[in-house]
């Protein structure tokens, strides 16, 4: 008799879920409920806290002339229209004007409209390597990134991971799949982010495409986090380093400095019309809802005419990092605006969780935090997201409480209490 496929969600809930069953921190540590207004300080267990968690970079969630366009776009056409995939009855010539705007901003002659981002870029590998090609792709990439390759993986398809942000390690498995792609008659596809969203560091693009001298090879870019944020105008990380024409799939999210929900793809028109016809998440899936469309294009009119709201972000950041590291504390190599905060030690889950729970319930704090498998074994991230509506008071306090936080883990006031 076979076994009942349901027997594993009590059985076997993974690393995660096993121990939010252990603490009974569903609604807590995982899963938490804010609720409020976007932005700084939200609600949180029945209490107001300092909010360093959101993707909100540059402060557009609750913008006046966002809210204005997202309002006026859902009473003039609903959350239906236009009805059916692109493809099929979805395409409208709002899609496709968006679709120029954001190619011309990140330095691409065409670029693709996506519904989701984590669907979007794993349909986006699936779609552009067959079974004779190789992908070589860094080891800190997102998940959004391992499940697509595992889609290559899935039709046949071989990948190599190299040593994240390691050079020699990138060029040693070019290499190797180069010898693999001409045995195969395919090509190669290598795989990089533009901003690591747990390190903060910042993919070695410069360094990456150098190797094109040597070696055959495209470029998928995944610059969720440096979209908006990085770069002279923020276009990104490919601005920043100044490569644009040497990536040759530029994979951006509205989920972060957009604040919205959708993505795109920004490449070669060629290249953009082979993903129109074959991407299978696109093909068979609704066409993005047109208030996402439209409000999408007041936001990145906002993000384009107004840099102050970047130079904000930035002035916050440096205000953050700089002052963590005055004071002592290891925020690791990050040169955007994630902010890890590392704090070193052989500590069990229980001391973290007391180390949170005074963060946020005694001083008003809330920040993700990271532990192992995510992070090294002895290391406690936590992770903070800056934007431009954080405030240098914010900054201050945010400090004082990490100083005193530091104070009492090290003196062991957050290990469990044992009792005989």
């Amino acid at each position: 008799m076979a076994k009942d496929i349901f027997d594993k969600t009590i059985s076997d809930l993974g690393h995660i879920g096993t121990q939010a069953k252990l603490l009974n921190s569903h609604h807590y540590y995982s899963f938490p409920r804010l609720t409020g207004e976007l932005g700084p300080y939200m609600e949180f267990n029945g209490k107001r806290v300092l909010n360093w968690s959101l993707n909100n970079y540059l402060g557009l969630a609750n913008h006046p002339e966002v809210r204005q366009a997202d309002t006026e776009a859902t009473a003039q056409y609903g959350l239906a229209y236009p009805m059916g995939a692109r493809m099929m009855t979805g395409n409208t010539e709002i899609h496709e004007a968006f679709e120029k705007e954001l190619a011309a901003y990140v330095g691409k002659k065409d670029s693709f409209l996506l519904n989701y981002g984590y669907q979007g870029v794993m349909s986006v590998i699936e779609c552009i390597v067959d079974r004779r090609d190789v992908i070589v792709y860094d080891a800190e990439s997102h998940a959004c990134l391992i499940d697509g390759i595992r889609l290559h993986k899935a039709k046949g398809g071989e990948y190599y991971k190299y040593v994240h942000n390691d050079m020699d390690s990138l060029e040693k498995n070019l290499i190797r799949a180069t010898k693999l792609a001409e045995e195969r008659g395919g090509g190669i596809l290598v795989i990089t982010e533009g901003v690591f969203g747990m390190s903060g560091k910042v993919g070695s693009l410069d360094k990456i495409v150098e190797l094109k001298k040597k070696y055959s090879f495209r470029l998928l870019v995944d610059d969720a986090h440096g979209f908006g944020t990085m770069g002279a105008t923020g276009a990104g990380v490919p601005e920043h380093f100044g490569v644009q024409d040497e990536v040759d799939l530029h994979f951006c999210t509205f989920a972060k400095s957009m604040a919205a929900i959708g993505a795109f793809i920004a490449a070669d028109p060629d290249v953009v019309m082979f993903l129109k016809y074959n991407m299978r998440s696109q093909t068979y899936a609704k066409a993005l809802p047109m208030p996402y469309v439209l409000g999408g294009m007041k936001r990145l009119e906002l993000i384009r005419n107004h840099p102050e709201y970047r130079e904000q972000l930035w002035t916050i950041v440096h205000a953050l990092q700089d002052g963590f590291r005055r004071r002592g504390f290891d925020i690791g190599d990050t040169t955007s605006p994630v902010t890890p905060v590392l704090l070193h030690g052989n500590y069990d889950l229980p001391t973290v969780t007391n180390l949170i729970r005074d963060l946020r319930e005694n001083m008003g704090i809330f920040c993700s935090v990271i532990i192992y498998p995510v992070v090294p074994k002895g290391v406690i991230m936590l992770r903070i997201i800056p934007t431009a509506s954080h405030t240098l008071e914010d900054v201050e306090y945010t400090m004082d409480c990490f100083e005193k936080v530091q104070a009492k883990l090290q003196a062991g006031e957050y290990a469990p209490l044992i009792v005989a």
